[in-house]
Formats: C-alpha cells, sequence, structure tokens
C-alpha cells in the first residue's frame, strides 16, 4: 500500500521550516471575544471568578462559523470578513480590528475545528484530528496508540497529496531526521509485520474447528463400536 516507483528517491521534508496553518475554503472556525485585551482569560485578581461561575451554570455549545466558496466567513456583529489565505494570528488582528468598534481593547481567540489526519496499517483505522497548527509524526502516532511491535518502524509512509514521504523512525538519528511536520489532510500509513502463520489460523480458525469436531466425531465413534 502507497508503494513508491521503482528509483524514485525518496523525499524528506527536515528542512522545511515550521509554519503557521494558513485558513482555506470550507475550514469551520471557532471564535472568542473578550474585552481589556482578554482580562478575563487570566484573572489575576480573581474578581471575575464568580461571573465566570454564573455564566457557567447556562453554558451553551460553542458555534463554529464556515469559511464559504469565495474564502469569506460570517462571523456576529462584524459580519462578512475575509480570512482565506490569513494565518490564525493574521486573522484575529483583523478581527480585533473590526471588533474594537463595539467593545474596548478587544482580544480574539480563533481557532479551527476540521483538520485532521489518517492513519491506516498497524494502528487500525483511526481519524486523529489535530489539535494545533505544528504538530508531528511523532505526536500524530502517540495519539494513535504508538507503533507497536506488530508495526514496521522503518517503513511509515505519509501521503500528501500526489506525493509520497518515507520516515524511518528506528533511530535516534532517524527521528530527528523524519519527524516531519504534519499537514491536515495528510494519510499516514504505518506498514504491519506480516505473519502468515498466525494470519492463516486467524482466517482459517472455523474451518479448523469445524474439522477439528468432525475428527473427534468419528474417533468417538469408532471407538464406541
Amino acid at each position: 500500500m502507497f508503494r513508491l516507483p521503482e528509483g524514485q528517491a525518496l523525499k524528506q521534508q527536515t528542512d522545511e521550516a515550521e509554519k503557521n496553518y494558513v485558513i482555506q475554503k470550507n475550514d469551520y472556525l471557532t471564535i472568542e471575544v473578550y474585552t481589556s485585551k482578554g482580562e478575563r482569560l487570566i484573572d489575576p485578581d480573581a474578581k471575575l471568578v464568580q461571573e465566570t461561575r454564573s455564566q457557567e451554570t447556562s453554558s451553551r455549545p460553542v458555534p463554529t462559523y464556515l469559511v464559504d466558496v469565495n474564502g469569506v466567513c460570517k462571523f456576529p456583529m462584524v459580519g462578512e470578513t475575509k480570512v482565506e489565505g490569513l494565518s490564525i494570528r493574521q486573522a484575529e488582528e483583523v478581527l480585533q480590528q473590526a471588533y474594537g468598534l463595539y467593545y474596548q481593547q478587544s482580544f480574539v481567540v480563533l481557532r479551527y475545528t476540521n483538520k485532521r489526519v489518517v492513519v491506516l496499517g498497524a494502528p487500525g483505522g483511526q481519524v486523529i484530528p489535530l489539535v494545533n497548527e505544528n504538530m508531528h509524526l511523532v505526536e500524530v502516532l502517540a495519539l494513535a496508540k504508538g507503533v507497536s511491535n506488530d508495526a514496521k518502524a522503518h517503513n511509515i509512509r505519509v501521503l500528501r497529496g500526489k506525493e509520497v514521504f518515507l520516515a524511518d523512525l528506528t533511530t535516534f538519528d532517524g527521528y530527528l531526521k523524519n519527524n516531519i511536520t504534519i499537514e491536515p489532510g495528510d494519510v499516514i500509513y504505518v506498514e504491519p509485520i506480516r505473519r502468515p502463520f498466525t494470519e492463516a489460523v486467524r482466517d482459517y480458525g472455523p474451518v479448523i474447528s469445524i474439522l477439528t469436531s468432525l475428527t473427534t466425531l468419528v474417533v468417538v465413534l469408532f471407538s464406541i463400536n
């Protein structure tokens, strides 16, 4: 699965600098808006604790906002805002200026909610959410329950669009070179170690069980006679 053509050099991304995720069409975003430069988030004097607790009793689901095909997202009060092509930090700055018309010293926290990767092979089929902008291969594998003894740690493939990257994590040097930054939409395949005898027993176990039962029955019948 995800085999590379014969003779093709395997590409690595070890020299690629970490970059912030850029907002794209069809992304879902959440937004939190605070006043006084986000004082409530740290509340150093504990003056807002009581107010926060009273609000938690009537907590509501956090709404999400879709970036449409034009790269525009419609937010409360400020309306349609062009966010496509902006990093999360850049979009926060744009929205802080927009909400500054309504609130004093506005502070905006923006997050994306629909970024994920797929892990196949030895860890089983899993969908892993990307909880931050710079998650690496080892972090994703750890969330997928790690690389077990049934997996080939030297043959981990990352499928990204039309490209396939090979990662060898069997050595510390391999970890330093191959712990690449994972991007939304990547497919990670960890090749499992094949055990023909074990797999044959698992696949043909019911048939073997039936044959064993029939053989036992025949032996019992002949012993009675």
